[in-house]
């Protein structure tokens, strides 16, 4: 059986939303890395963009929290390049609040950046997508908030969940032409998240994941780039984990701790 190169990207066309920064930004790379033509947004341009193998994203204003501005960047995509193979529904996240005194107003903006967000920009696309022979393939960027929620995250915690419930339902709506998957991140190290790290720097948090590290966000784009390609062709509704094991349970490391005083 001859697979060629199945991370060969060459003459696709991906939207990274939020690709401006942090994983999104990596995952621009590695598509561009990969051959694809690569179109990533933000609310404002930023001084670099992402660029790998001698090309250049391209940026288009966008607040994916606005249904028109989400088809506005699907079609810019389009009149771009002439098609969309890949969306990847990257931009979201959350400060923490407490749940019994945070606003209203709050709550709606994170539910709206982490889950209306995706959906208006999944329409979009699968609308493209649909019309396509090869159609398109849709992956969601979630959180371990949405197995494990932890305090302080609790609008962040429902809308991450309400993501991962969308990936499965639009999975089956939307199937064949159009397969929708869903990545389960841990915390990753990134500046946007460094806040979260503690004053050791993230060696105490490294000591409970099985890895015995924190992810990076190369660990996000190469998953982004396997379920974006001819390898994954039958994976639709998927959850893929990639949080390095999870975390050890605070009984063993308890118990540890008891043994090794």
């Amino acid at each position: 059986m001859d697979i060629g190169n199945p991370l060969d990207l060459t003459g696709r066309v991906v939207v990274v939303t939020g690709g401006t920064k942090g994983i999104g930004f990596c995952v621009a790379e590695t598509f561009l890395a990969a051959g694809a033509h690569v179109v990533v947004c933000g609310r404002g341009e930023p001084d670099t963009l992402p660029s790998a193998a001698g090309r250049q994203a391209v940026f288009l204003a966008t607040d994916v929290r606005d249904p028109e501005a989400a088809n506005r960047l699907i079609d810019g995509a389009v009149e771009r390049f002439g098609r969309l193979d890949i969306l990847v529904n990257n931009a979201g996240g959350s400060p923490d609040a407490d749940a019994a005194t945070v606003s209203p107003r709050f709550v709606e903006k994170i539910i709206a950046l982490n889950l209306l967000a995706p959906f208006y920009t999944a329409q979009a696309a699968n609308r493209v997508m649909r019309t396509q022979d090869e159609g398109g393939t849709v992956i969601n960027i979630g959180s371990v908030s949405a197995h494990d929620p932890q305090p302080g995250t609790a609008a962040y915690t429902a809308a991450k969940a309400g993501l991962l419930g969308l990936t499965r339902a639009l999975a089956l709506e939307w199937a064949p032409k159009v397969r929708v998957n869903h990545i389960t991140t841990g915390l990753i190290r990134t500046e946007s998240a460094a806040s979260a790290y503690g004053e050791d720097g993230g060696a105490a948090v490294a000591g409970v994941i099985p890895m015995e590290r924190m992810a990076v966000p190369e660990d996000v784009a190469r998953t982004c780039l396997y379920l974006a390609g001819d390898l994954a062709r039958y994976v639709n509704g998927a959850d893929i984990a990639v949080h390095g094991g999870g975390e050890l349970p605070a009984r063993y490391l308890a118990a540890k701790s008891s043994s090794a005083g």
